[in-house]
């Protein structure tokens, strides 16, 4: 099958999906317009603000769809092939991840906005709500360290591609410089749209204006690459720092037009992939499948074996926590609840807010999954999946360009890239912020900066304690918990269907799948951190912090399920009246 052909049926398998399964789920819900949302009730400017669909997509979007979905990919195909990859890849986003992500928005939705945290609270009880909150901070943690350190490598160095042009180009310093500008645009974006009359500002001028200006910002990148050239350290503290303050900033004036631009990135990125793949003519250079480690290598990684292979080689359960947020993503889950929910307009937006953004991420998924495919085994496929899917975006904007564009190409392939962790790492603050609010019952402004600061703070404390590019030993865990986040997440959803006497096996079936899969990673990682510390003794070291933390969330999972079950015989009039 040709590149072109294999994307031709994805789109075709997605488009599908949306109008078939997605409708479907839709009408379990029976969602109605007529009942007011929480953004319409609670309207007030800040964090409850009613937004039109095409608007909110993009944010939302943009706030879902970061490395993940390009890493995952990339990184699994390289161990096992494509094929398994792809498949892995539809599967998961057509019956799990986008039925996740649109039950926790309705969910939200529904109970007045609140978390899942909050959800799991009303329906399952004070502990499972104590055990979700510390679940998922330390999950949000988990995802600030790797793409904080993702974030800060794609602004350092110099290639041996780009030795002895003129001018000193540097790629990371153009990449730097871009995002930073782009930020600057949103936020003129964000305070014309604040403070400017609507009958002056339509839309469509404003796309148009702000729009090209992040395109203007990125060839600004390719001129003055060596104006921000920093160490790793610089950039930790400098997008932190960011993080911490984005998070407490009104909605309106970055995190919406930012969203909001940043969406046409990932749009523009689809695009150019959609067209370098079809009419490029680049042939699949990579085998579809690999040989992989399977039932053999687990037996031999669970006797502690010398000869045993490497953990993250297993097919089962590996490769699909590998993948995580291009097939199923419980982040996804905070970010509906946590802000999406509180922009809802209309009830029947979530259907293409919730279902139909998680088909546009797996199709993200599916072109970086492209970028790879296109890399012939033992040249490029050894080299970061962030280099990789750069490159071959690049590759993918030439096709239309030509390659007297091929500066630009790539700072824009890796801007992209860069985009995408800029809006998920604020959103993860700003998250974070929420549940220790939630947890700590304090809502001033005093205790939201406290919230944010300790947020943004133990990133910090595990950046500085690591070495520079550490987030390749986290990413494992990462992919694990974001998961097991998801599985817990429609485990919450099923324990509220059921209690209300609705069918549910839509979502039951989904999170008995995910939970198999994510508690047999998890037991695997603490096991392994275990060994580590017999070995070597307790240290402040990546394998070791895995090990814990990979034993904390697993109790922490355990206790939550031991709720939902309990909660299913609780009889449901003190959550009526509530």
């Amino acid at each position: 099958m040709s590149l072109g052909l294999l994307a031709v049926l994805v789109v075709f398998l997605l488009t599908t999906a949306y109008f078939t399964y997605g409708r479907f789920i839709a009408r379990q819900y029976a969602l109605d317009d007529a009942r007011l949302t929480p953004a319409v009730l609670h309207a007030d400017g800040v964090d409850f603000v009613p937004t039109r669909p095409f608007y909110l997509l993009g944010q939302h979007f943009s706030a879902i769809a970061a490395a993940g979905p390009i890493v995952g990919p990339i990184a699994a195909a390289a161990t096992f092939g494509w094929l398994p990859c792809l498949l892995w890849i539809l599967f998961g986003v057509v019956f799990i991840g986008a039925v996740h992500d649109f039950s926790a928005l309705v969910a939200s939705v529904r109970h007045g906005a609140n978390s899942v945290a909050e959800i799991a609270k009303l329906h399952l009880g004070h502990r499972a709500w104590i055990a979700l909150v510390t679940f998922i901070w330390v999950a949000l943690v988990y995802v600030i360290v790797a793409f904080t350190d993702v974030t800060a490598s794609t602004f350092l160095g110099k290639t041996e591609d780009f030795e002895g042009l003129p001018g000193g180009f540097n790629p990371g310093g153009a990449v730097a410089i871009a995002s930073v500008l782009y930020l600057c645009i949103a936020l003129a974006m964000g305070l014309v749209e604040r403070f400017t009359p609507a009958r002056f500002r339509p839309m469509w001028l404003m796309t148009v204006i702000f729009v090209p200006a992040t395109l203007v910002a990125v060839w600004y990148g390719t001129q003055a690459s060596t104006i921000l050239l920093f160490g790793a350290r610089f950039w930790h503290v400098g997008i932190l720092a960011y993080c911490f303050v984005a998070s407490l900033l009104p909605l309106w004036l970055l995190q919406q037009p930012r969203g909001y631009l940043g969406g046409f990135i990932l749009y523009l990125s689809i695009g150019v992939g959609l067209v370098g793949v079809l009419f490029g003519g680049f042939a699949i250079q990579m085998p579809a499948v690999t040989p992989a480690v399977t039932a053999g290598g687990l037996g031999a990684i669970l006797m502690g074996s010398p000869d045993a292979p490497a953990l993250t080689t297993l097919v089962f359960p590996f490769l699909f926590v590998t993948i995580a947020c291009g097939a199923c993503s419980g982040f996804h889950g905070l970010v509906c609840g946590g802000t999406t929910s509180k922009q809802i307009a209309k009830e029947s937006h979530t259907h293409a807010i919730g279902y139909g953004a998680m088909l546009l991420e797996g199709l993200v998924a599916v072109i970086a999954l492209a970028t790879v495919m296109i890399v012939a085994p033992g040249a490029d496929a050894s080299r970061p999946p962030g280099v990789i899917y750069g490159e071959g975006i690049a590759r993918f904007v030439t096709v239309i360009l030509g390659d007297d564009a091929l500066l630009f190409a790539r700072t824009f392939g890796t801007m992209a890239v860069a985009t995408f962790v800029f809006d998920t790492l604020d959103v993860s603050t700003r998250l974070g912020r929420y549940l220790l609010q939630e947890l700590t019952g304090a809502t001033n402004r005093i205790a939201g900066t406290f919230a944010a600061l300790v947020t943004a703070g133990v990133p910090l404390l595990v950046l500085f304690s690591s070495e520079p590019g550490s987030w390749r030993q986290f990413w494992t865990l990462f992919g694990t918990a974001n998961q097991l986040l998801a599985a817990l997440t429609l485990l919450a959803v099923s324990v509220w269907l059921v209690r209300e006497g609705r069918r549910a096996w839509y979502v039951i079936g989904p999170m008995v799948l995910v939970m198999g899969v994510t508690l047999t990673a998890v037991s695997l990682q603490a096991l392994a951190g275990v060994r580590a510390i017999v070995a070597t003794g307790l240290s402040f070291t990546p394998p070791i912090i895995n090990g814990i933390v990979a034993i904390v969330l697993l109790a922490l999972a355990v206790a939550f399920i031991i709720e939902a079950l309990r909660a299913v015989r609780r009889p449901l009039e003190g959550v009526q009246a509530a």
